[in-house]
């Protein structure tokens, strides 16, 4: 028994494919916008590359670009053979292509929804890879005149501006680093002995940050050294007094970004997703109706358009089966006819001389 059967008489049918063939080239569209999503949101994991230690997320947008140009070349397929059905005689040479057709178009639509769990599932994988990153890059921030690091410091800088953040986690982590290249300290100065012999690494510590962690909305200049010394300062308590330093680390200030990149692409690709099975669901209404109309004496006359030609379970099982014969190497199935013929020889033949 057919599962969701509908009648389709020979108006109905223009209808369908008509309105069809113009949801299949929206479905262009929409691969098209598929691809631009991912571009872009390929081209800001590129943009923060150098503060993540791996690339995990990337498969997101590798996943968006991919399915989006396979959805275009797929939907104008789809569009061609929406105007072809216009024409009972041109629609059967393209039955033959319409299983590999659906069978593609399920698996780029699985592929969308597994871009948007994933986009979600690799939230951690995404926060642990800005966490070493960024650790790193703060730990690199003095190497200007070493080579593959000497940007190191112009790109945090610039990160913490754009973003309004301070640090990996808060702007105590620049205490815990020697930010500042040996290059630029004078070493004759007893404060930087005093210092760098107080530190076990020979280090050079102090409760101080980079200008890129300063505030412009704060009434108060920019306090960037000393920052836990409250005698060093006219009216500052470091502990009750709010700093006029970014408040937010760069971590969290890059998650929320990314997520939120996240959360506006993920309604996009459901929508994405509801078109492609409007028009899977379409055209295979669109398809067996035709078939059933060349079945009939009259091609004009009223057809039946189904989604299923069997239940559920059944359609399940034949298809295993189908595909389970498939799999079994050297498996011929022999043709009635030749079977027959075989039969007859056999029959027809003398028997062998002893």
């Amino acid at each position: 028994m057919a599962l969701l059967k509908m009648q389709f008489p020979l108006h109905r049918r223009v209808r369908l494919a008509q309105g069809l063939w113009l949801i299949s080239w929206m479905t262009v569209l929409a691969g098209a916008f598929t691809f631009s999503l991912g571009v872009y949101l390929k081209t800001e994991l590129l943009r923060r590359a150098e503060v993540m230690d791996n690339t995990e997320i990337h498969v997101v947008p590798n996943i968006l670009m991919l399915v989006g140009l396979a959805s275009i070349g797929n939907y104008m397929f789809a569009g061609r053979i929406c105007q072809d059905s216009l024409d009972p005689s041109r629609f059967p040479r393209w039955k033959p292509f319409l299983l590999p057709w659906f069978g593609l178009s399920m698996l780029l639509c699985a592929h969308l929804i597994s871009a948007v769990v994933l986009s979600y599932a690799l939230q951690g994988s995404l926060e642990e890879s800005l966490k070493v990153g960024l650790r790193n890059g703060i730990r690199f921030y003095r190497d200007t005149d070493v080579p593959g690091r000497c940007f190191q410091k112009e790109t945090i800088d610039r990160l913490q501006m754009d973003l309004r953040c301070c640090g990996n986690t808060n702007y105590r982590d620049w205490f815990e680093v020697q930010w500042i290249s040996s290059r630029y300290l004078d070493f004759t100065s007893k404060e930087v002995k005093d210092r760098v012999r107080s530190n076990v690494d020979g280090r050079y510590l102090m409760d101080g940050v980079p200008f890129s962690c300063c505030n412009p909305s704060s009434p108060r200049p920019c306090l960037q050294e000393h920052l836990t010394d409250n005698s060093a300062h006219f009216n500052y308590e470091h502990q009750s007094e709010e700093l006029n330093l970014y408040n937010r680390g760069c971590r969290q200030a890059l998650v929320d970004y990314y997520m939120g990149l996240m959360n506006t692409i993920g309604p996009g690709i459901l929508s994405v997703i509801s078109v492609q099975i409007t028009v899977m669901v379409s055209l295979r209404y669109l398809q067996t109706a035709m078939e059933g109309a060349a079945e009939l004496e009259n091609p004009e006359d009223e057809s039946v358009g189904y989604i299923l030609e069997k239940g559920v379970k059944e359609t399940v099982t034949n298809f295993k089966g189908a595909f389970l014969n498939l799999l079994q190497p050297g498996s011929v199935e022999v043709a009635p006819e030749a079977a027959e013929v075989e039969n007859v020889d056999k029959a027809t033949s003398p028997p062998a001389s002893s």
